[in-house]
């Protein structure tokens, strides 16, 4: 007779792998959805920099320009309008942060992004 006693247990073994399988699969997916938002933000953070590092720029040059990215990029990073695309100034420096939560693709778990990015002001100085 074909199979003899281990005839049946091929679905078995499958049933007993395949929620692994898929327990991989969306972690996979998670983690790269993930990067893209903190990707996404680091993006935002850094071109918030780039604004309000300039010369005499106006107090809110960053943030408007994190937001500007920030919509342009899709939805990869939820919740970064609430409170927005922060910018500290200093006479030397600047540093913008953006907040927000990747995409999920488990139900009511979050997972919170945070990126930050540094520059100098540009400004007059002596030799």
């Amino acid at each position: 007779m074909a199979g003899g006693a281990d005839r049946g247990a091929n679905p078995v073994e499958l049933a007993v792998v395949m929620p692994v399988i898929l327990v991989l699969l969306f972690a996979s997916v998670q983690v790269a959805v993930w990067f893209v938002a903190r990707s996404t933000a680091l993006n935002a953070a850094q071109s918030a920099v780039n604004a309000q590092r300039v010369y005499q720029a106006p107090a809110d040059a960053g943030p408007q320009r994190a937001t500007r990215s920030l919509r342009a990029s899709g939805g990869w990073l939820g919740g970064w309008d609430r409170p927005g695309p922060v910018c500290e100034t200093t006479a030397t420096e600047v540093t913008c942060t953006v907040r927000g939560r990747s995409l999920s693709v488990i139900p009511l778990v979050r997972f919170p992004v945070t990126q930050t990015a540094h520059g100098t002001v540009e400004r007059w100085t002596t030799p």
